[in-house]
């Protein structure tokens, strides 16, 4: 399972570069990724220290920052359209209306599952990754399990957001997920990094942090 890192200092640049990680970066960071093999354009949504998606700049600025990424569409992992955290109805009505952006400038699209997706229709047709959100009980919980082995069954790939611990790290390869990300590694890269590789070596079994 690869993991995904912000690009952001030169270490990390050029362990992405060797393929140890990939990279992720949104309107709010925005990060440079050229000259990195692979990336994924996340979109800034996502609970923050101070509130949830309070860091989304709005789906005009989204859509102008993908539009400025797009020279580097083709090495793109998935762009996640806009979504609200914990709220399923919600994100299928942003789905609905902003996935066409994406898809128009060359993205692979992520549709991001959010609590109550198990009790909605799936537009399995109009995307190509399925990226686990919710809170953490939903994420690690019997209903995002089997979103994520539907998806891999349609042939989609699954990324699992929040992934900070060895336990979690583990699960999510379990599950079938092709790749992840967390704020670990950017936090403390040189405590992390070398934890990162036991993940990669021996993940943990049984236990989810």
């Amino acid at each position: 399972m690869l993991y995904l890192v912000s690009p952001s200092t030169p270490m990390l640049r050029d362990m992405i570069r060797a393929g140890v990680f990939g990279a992720i970066t949104t309107p709010a960071t925005s990060y440079r990724i050229d000259g990195l093999p692979v990336w994924a354009a996340d979109n800034a949504c996502g609970p923050s220290e101070q509130g949830n998606g309070v860091n989304y700049p709005g789906d005009s600025k989204w859509a102008a920052w993908l539009d400025r990424m797009s020279p580097h569409a083709s090495r793109c992992l998935f762009a996640v359209i806009p979504d609200v955290v914990g709220d399923a109805a919600a994100t299928l009505e942003r789905f609905g209306r902003l996935s066409g952006v994406a898809e128009a400038l060359g993205y692979p699209v992520a549709l991001a599952a959010q609590n109550g997706l198990e009790h909605m229709t799936v537009p399995w047709d109009q995307f190509g990754v399925l990226f686990l959100g919710g809170d953490t009980q939903w994420k690690l919980g019997l209903a995002a399990a089997s979103l994520a082995r539907e998806a891999i069954a349609r042939g989609k790939r699954v990324h699992a957001g929040r992934v900070n611990g060895g336990g979690r790290f583990a699960y999510m390869c379990a599950l079938g997920c092709s790749t992840a990300d967390g704020k670990c590694i950017n936090v403390a890269p040189d405590t992390n990094v070398a934890r990162h590789a036991r993940w990669q070596a021996a993940p943990v079994q049984g236990v989810l942090v």
